[in-house]
């Protein structure tokens, strides 16, 4: 099933595309093409692939959005204007099949990411519509019953057929910012599988590849665009870490412990070259700066030989591209390294306790508190911390780390 998977899913926009291209209605065509992948999954297992398998799932979409339409006729008692809805057999043009002369996958990718979409469902959408994953698959990566992930995938294919989009690329003045959010999408995807928000396990690595496939398709449908390569390396050189992240029971491994050489090389290679070609040499941009970053952490021999003064300059940049408090807490920690742990302290003063991020605060602040030699403080802002996720294994480092202290804590108080 895995082989069959790994033909179906690069298909998934070539097929959608070629259904919406011609008949329109993105929801009835989508839906369409979910039957057709349920019934490849089901057939090929058993009988193989066949030899044009985008011609048998456009065939086979074909056939289904035919049925439904006919359906849909014959309960409205209007078979006469139905039929002219109805679309003739698929005949297609010479190799069409064997070499198509477009790849839609980035005009679905801003369809999935249309404003009028909520962030959660875009990434939904994009999944399903795009990544070729099952509505069941994508409900369990978010751990949501799948009822839920039904109605939010609807919804977000009402917001679009009542913003009445169409299958085409934005405008070139609304490029940009449609590109953005599609961006920011599949950073959502890889960030909750590289690091999974809830749960017992702290990967979700088929989320995290699935985004960098996709973002590897809009790379190579954007050569030119310097963020995409950005999105694309920071990814590359975060994931070279994931097999080292967890021990062999999945307990969480922090940086300055990980085994460097369990890193993978080839994804490193990868994505300083990304880097190298992109710096410089297009428009900054936040992604590129977080690429530049991850390189410099890939590259160090260990913590104490990383380029500390380096990396907290760079979030110095980062925070003027694109300034929140996520960065400031990330910044602190290279402040920390390079300047000492109280001057991270002072720039964790800075972020309001009171926004979403209490629990990375909470950690962080813990981290530094040790560091400065506040065993006691950095004891209460770990289990602060262990408290405010939803993550097993974060909870059980962060448990482990006050219970580390403890002794010291207590000896300090007698």
């Amino acid at each position: 099933m895995t082989g069959v998977a790994e033909v179906l899913r690069p298909l998934v926009p070539q097929v959608l595309g070629v259904l919406v291209r011609r008949y329109g209605q993105f929801d009835a065509c989508e839906d369409a093409v979910q039957e057709a992948l349920l019934a490849a999954s089901t057939q090929w297992p058993a009988e193989g692939v066949p030899d044009n398998p985008r011609s048998w799932l456009v065939t086979v979409a074909t056939r289904r959005l035919t049925d439904h339409w006919r359906s849909e006729s014959a309960r409205r008692r209007r078979e006469e204007s139905a039929a002219v809805r109805e679309p003739s057999p698929v005949v297609p043009g010479p190799g069409e099949e064997q070499a198509p002369d477009t790849d839609d996958t980035l005009k679905l990718l801003f369809l999935c990411c249309h404003p009028a979409v909520s962030p959660s469902s875009q990434v939904a959408l994009t999944l399903r519509a795009v990544g070729g994953l099952t509505t069941a698959e994508i409900a369990r990566a978010f751990l949501v019953p799948e009822a839920t992930m039904t109605r939010r995938i609807t919804r977000a294919k009402e917001s679009i057929a009542a913003a009445g989009s169409t299958f085409s690329e934005p405008s070139p003045a609304d490029f940009g910012d449609r590109l953005r959010v599609v961006l920011q999408v599949l950073y959502l995807i890889f960030n909750e599988g590289y690091t999974a928000t809830s749960g017992e396990n702290l990967v979700r690595a088929e989320l995290a590849a699935e985004a960098i496939r996709l973002t590897r398709a809009v790379h190579a449908l954007t050569p030119g665009e310097g963020e995409v390569a950005g999105l694309l390396a920071l990814m590359l050189l975060t994931d070279a870490r994931r097999e080292a992240r967890t021990g062999p029971h999945g307990e969480l491994v922090p940086l300055q412990d990980q085994d460097r050489g369990r890193w993978n090389t080839d994804l490193i290679a990868e994505g300083e070259a990304l880097v190298d070609a992109t710096l410089g040499h297009t428009a900054l941009g936040p992604y590129q700066v977080q690429a530049a970053i991850a390189a410099l952490h890939a590259t160090a021999p260990s913590t104490e030989e990383t380029d500390w003064p380096q990396i907290a300059e760079l979030y110095r940049v980062l925070q003027a591209l694109m300034p929140s408090p996520v960065v400031t807490i990330n910044q602190a920690v290279a402040v920390a390294q390079a300047e000492g742990p109280q001057r991270g302290l002072e720039l964790l003063d800075t972020v309001d306790a009171k926004l979403d991020v209490g629990r990375r605060l909470d950690a962080v602040r813990a981290h530094l508190l040790e560091l400065a030699g506040d065993l006691a403080g950095a004891r209460e802002h770990y289990l602060r911390a262990a408290e405010r996720t939803a993550s097993l294994p974060e909870r059980r480092y962060l448990m482990e780390r006050a219970g580390r202290i403890a002794p010291e804590v207590d000896a300090a108080r007698r």
